[in-house]
C-alpha cells in the first residue's frame, strides 16, 4: 500500500470532485492542467525513468532505446514494493517521468496530485482510439485529461483440467450454476478432489466476480460519492461462494501463485482455476507436465447475463515532476500500441494488452500449444468485449481491499460470512473517506 501524502481538507474535498467522470457524470470537474509539465519537445538528449513491476520490461525497453538515441529510458523493476516506493518518490519529489499503477489505484493516487495531465500532447488525446474504451474511461477518469494510457488487462475466463472433467463424465460448466453442480459431482466421485480455491487474501480476484455481475461498488451524483460495496449484486456473488466453502467444496489454504496452490495443481487436487489473461503464463511456466490437459472456456455466467469480470491490469502514468511529456507522451504510447512492443510484453511478461492493436497480434491468434493447440486468446478477447464500461473503482480502493482481505480471511475460517465482509468493506470505505473529508455516504 502507497504510503498517504498529506493533504489539507479542502484539498481532499477538490480531489473528489475532479473523480466525477470516472463514475459516468457529467458534472464538471477541476482540471489538473495547471500542473502538467509542457509539452514542448526537449532540445537536445533526453533520459526518461520508468518505474514498472513486469518480468522482461528491461528486453522491451532495450529494444526502444536501439531505435530512438534521443529519447533513452532507463527502467527500473519495483515489484517488491511497488506503491511504497511509488509514494516514496512521491513524497521526496523524486519520483520517475513514467510509472506502472493499477486501475485500481488510480483514484487514490490521483487524490494525491500524483499524476500530470497529458492532454496538452494532441497525441496523447488521439491515443484514445488505440485502446479498449472500458480501459480508456479508466485512464481519462471519464474524459477530464489523460493521466495514464492503458497497458494490459485482465479478462476473466475459466481454466478447466478438461481431462479430470472427462474422467468424470461432467461437463464444461457454463454458468455459475452449473459449476457448483459440478464442484458437488467432483467431490462426490474423489473426496480429495474440489472444483477450484478461494483465496480469502485476495479482494482483487473477489473484485473481478463483483464486477462480473454488475455490482457497482461506487457512484458520484449530488457532489458526492455513493458506496455501494454491499449491494444487492455483491451479495449474490459472496452468498455463493460462502455456500461452496460451507460445503467444502472449495479449498480456502491456498494463495494464487504460491508454492502450495501449484503443488495442489500438480497432484490432481484442483480441477479449475477462475483467473485472468495473464494467468495464462502460470499454469504453462509452472506446471510443464500438464501441457494438453488444460483448457480456457467463458467465465461462468450468472444466467442468461453473458457479462464478464475483469481481475488486474495496470496502466502507464505521467508521473508529477515529469519535464519531458511530449518525451513521455511518445514513448508511452509506442509502449502500449507498437504491435512489436505488445509481442514482446505478452511473450516475456505474460500482459494481455489492452490496445486493439494487441488483440490482433499474430501470436494471440494462433493456437497456444501449452493448452492442447486451443485459441485460448479468443476466449480473453471475447471476454473483454464483455466487461462493464461503467465499472468505477473508488479513490480509497486500498483500504477497502484490506478491510474486505481480513473479513473474508475471518469467514474461510468460520468466523462470519463473506456477506459481514461486505459490510466491513462498505464501513471501512465510509470511514477512509470522512478522515480524508471526501464527501461520501452509502448507496443502496
Amino acid at each position: 500500500m502507497s504510503k498517504t501524502v498529506t493533504r489539507t481538507r479542502l484539498a481532499a474535498v477538490v480531489a473528489a470532485a475532479t473523480l466525477v467522470a470516472l463514475a459516468g457524470c457529467s458534472s464538471s470537474a477541476p482540471s489538473d492542467k495547471a500542473s502538467a509539465a509542457s509539452c514542448t519537445p526537449a532540445k537536445g538528449k533526453v533520459t526518461l525513468q520508468y518505474w514498472n513491476t513486469v518480468p522482461g520490461m528491461d528486453k522491451v525497453v532495450d529494444l526502444w532505446n536501439k531505435k530512438n538515441p534521443d529519447i533513452q529510458v532507463q527502467t527500473k523493476n519495483i515489484s517488491n514494493d511497488q506503491y511504497g516506493t511509488l509514494g516514496n518518490a512521491l513524497k521526496a519529489g523524486k519520483a520517475p517521468d513514467l510509472a506502472q499503477v493499477g486501475y485500481d489505484e488510480l483514484p487514490a493516487l490521483r487524490t494525491q496530485s500524483a499524476f500530470v495531465d497529458a492532454s496538452a500532447c494532441s497525441a496523447a488525446t488521439a491515443a484514445k482510439s488505440k485502446f479498449v474504451p472500458w480501459t480508456w474511461s479508466q485512464t481519462s477518469f471519464g474524459g477530464t485529461g489523460v493521466f495514464a494510457l492503458p497497458q494490459d488487462t485482465g479478462p476473466m475466463a475459466l481454466y478447466v483440467r478438461s481431462d479430470i472433467f472427462k474422467k468424470y463424465d461432467i461437463a464444461i460448466p457454463t454458468t455459475w450454476d452449473e459449476y457448483a453442480a459440478a464442484a458437488e459431482k467432483l467431490h462426490k466421485a474423489d473426496p480429495s478432489l474440489d472444483i477450484t480455491f478461494f483465496d480469502p487474501n485476495n479482494a482483487e480476484w473477489f473484485n473481478g466476480l463483483l464486477w462480473q455481475n454488475s455490482a457497482q461498488m461506487y457512484s458520484y451524483s449530488g457532489d458526492k460519492w455513493h458506496v455501494t460495496v454491499a449491494s444487492d449484486q455483491s451479495k449474490q456473488v459472496a452468498d455463493y461462494w460462502q455456500k461452496l466453502i460451507a460445503g467444502k467444496l472449495v479449498r480456502t489454504d491456498l494463495a494464487n501463485g504460491s508454492t502450495q496452490m501449484y503443488a495442489a495443481y500438480q497432484k490432481d487436487q484442483i480441477a479449475s482455476y477462475v483467473g485472468a489473461a495473464w494467468g495464462y503464463s502460470m499454469f504453462r511456466d509452472n506446471l510443464p507436465k500438464q501441457s494438453g490437459k488444460w483448457s480456457i472456456v467463458p467465465m461462468p455466467t450468472w444466467g442468461t447475463n453473458g457479462a464478464s469480470g475483469d481481475w488486474g491490469g495496470s496502466t502507464v502514468a505521467f508521473m508529477k515532476g515529469s519535464q519531458h511529456l511530449y518525451e513521455s507522451v511518445k514513448f508511452n504510447t509506442w509502449l502500449n500500441s507498437d504491435p512489436e512492443a505488445l509481442a514482446l510484453e505478452n511473450q516475456l511478461g505474460g500482459l494481455y494488452p489492452a490496445a486493439d492493436a494487441g488483440l490482433k497480434l499474430p501470436a494471440l491468434s494462433k493456437g497456444v500449444p501449452y493448452y492442447n493447440n486451443e485459441k485460448v486468446f479468443d476466449v480473453f478477447a471475447d471476454s473483454s468485449r464483455k466487461i462493464d464500461t461503467n465499472f468505477a473503482w473508488g479513490p480509497t480502493q486500498k483500504t477497502v481491499n484490506l478491510a474486505l482481505q481480513d473479513a473474508m480471511a475471518k469467514a474461510a475460517a468460520g468466523d462470519g460470512t463473506l456477506t459481514d465482509a461486505l459490510s466491513a468493506a462498505q464501513a471501512a470505505a465510509l470511514k477512509s473517506m470522512k478522515a480524508q473529508a471526501i464527501p461520501a455516504t452509502a448507496g443502496k
